[in-house]
């Protein structure tokens, strides 16, 4: 541990910096004209609020870790449900262990029908968003033991409920919008082939997606599992430290990641690349976003100041998606665009690289998924991430209820007067 010197004033104490940082609170013993000193951080740009061991990101190295094992491992040799797992166990599941888990999310898949019910008072038309929000926070209601979150039985009991049936409630609402029947969940599918039958199966007897359709959404699931202290992941830890369950604080997870600066980037980069609309407009598009005429979507990373990670991964699965769908005339625009992009200094010095959202989009429309879809498939995957930072921080005795500080800028001492 080291410590430097602080003055303010009169004022003058020796501050350790722990794990580099300074605890908030040892500022306090430095008085200004509005009481103790405090820090200001719109956007919590630059404040740690929790310890965590789940995931570790190096925005400048272009580095992304769950656990320790960096991402692009688990992207090539691990499943969804064994990433899941890593989260939220901290370590690799194997043999009676692994066995074990992946029975327990099975046995768990099924939903209530008053959760059915739940999907079909909103309109057909209505957000997926909508639906998923209100199923995922009314679970809360049908297991009411989930409140005791001092017990780690059952908070783990719960977790595999919510982590099994998400892929169900997401794939309902997807089809209440479609106006089709529900499709139950089986037993002789895996987690992602049987989140496809659910949203796609029709007449067939027996639902069988291509294995590389199959493979190319189980990457994208393990990339999206989780994603460190994000805004969706800050609302769970927020509504978790009030005491509150995982379904009530994944619930508030959904609301945060709903947002369209948050999980609609995808949706976004879609847009871009249909305004486009040819490859040989590329050259004029870019230079309109260089003489600020335009954004170029999909591209920089409030973490990243290199290539996500995620992004070299997701680009290899997209190619195995079209191999199976045929290949979207906008992938065309999107490689030519990244072409462009990379190897123009004005791009570079300003550290903007694709991230995860530049060709996830392109897999989803390739599937034949709806835009208002897509924030639905980021949803599903990242509960197993939302659900270890609500493990991790209702098991924290070191956290408290999260109340920030404020500077207020209005009027004060003022005289009410009636009439």
């Amino acid at each position: 541990m080291t410590s430097f010197e602080a003055r303010l004033g009169d004022a003058s104490a020796e501050l350790p910096v722990t794990d580099g940082t300074i605890r908030a609170t040892e500022l306090k013993q430095f008085p200004t004209d509005r009481g103790p000193l405090m820090t200001y951080d719109p956007g919590f740009v630059n404040t740690a609020a929790c310890r965590s061991s789940i995931t570790y990101i190096d925005g400048d190295a272009g580095i992304l870790e769950y656990r320790g094992y960096p991402i692009e491992q688990l992207a090539a040799d691990s499943t969804y449900l064994e990433t899941a797992y890593l989260l939220l166990g901290g370590r690799v599941a194997v043999g009676d262990e692994l066995d074990s888990w992946l029975d327990d999310v099975n046995h768990h898949r099924l939903i209530h029908e008053n959760v059915k019910d739940i999907i079909k008072s909103f309109r057909y038309d209505a957000h997926p968003m909508s639906k998923l929000m209100a199923a995922v926070a009314s679970l809360m209601s049908f297991y009411p033991d989930s409140r005791n979150i001092d017990n780690a039985d059952i908070r783990f009991q719960n977790v595999v409920r919510l982590l099994a049936k998400m892929p169900t409630i997401a794939a309902y609402a997807y089809r209440h919008s479609l106006g089709r029947e529900y499709v139950q969940p089986t037993d002789d599918l895996g987690f992602v082939e049987n989140f496809l039958a659910m949203m796609f199966k029709q007449q067939q007897s027996r639902f069988a997606a291509d294995p590389r359709l199959v493979r190319a959404v189980e990457v994208l699931f393990i990339l999206h599992a989780d994603h460190e202290q994000n805004c969706s992941t800050t609302a769970v830890r927020t509504v978790a430290s009030a005491g509150n369950d995982p379904y009530t604080s994944i619930g508030a997870g959904i609301g945060a990641l709903f947002g369209p600066a948050h999980g609609g980037a995808n949706e976004a980069v879609l847009k871009m690349l249909r305004e486009i609309g040819s490859v040989d407009r590329v050259p004029e598009f870019i230079e309109g976003v260089k003489n600020g005429k335009g954004r170029l979507m999909g591209f920089g990373h409030r973490v990243y100041k290199n290539y996500d990670p995620r992004a070299k991964v997701i680009k290899a699965a997209a190619d195995d998606v079209f191999e199976v769908t045929g290949v979207n005339p906008l992938l065309r625009i999107a490689v030519e665009l990244e072409r462009i992009a990379l190897d123009d200094e004005y791009f570079i010095s300003r550290k903007l690289y694709p991230n995860v959202d530049f060709y996830s989009g392109l897999i989803y429309e390739a599937l034949g998924l709806p835009p208002e879809m897509f924030t639905v498939m980021f949803a599903v995957p990242r509960t197993a991430g939302w659900l270890a930072q609500w493990e991790e921080q209702v098991s924290d005795p070191e956290q408290r209820i999260i109340r920030p500080q404020q500077i207020y800028t209005g009027e004060r001492k003022l005289t009410y007067i009636v009439g």
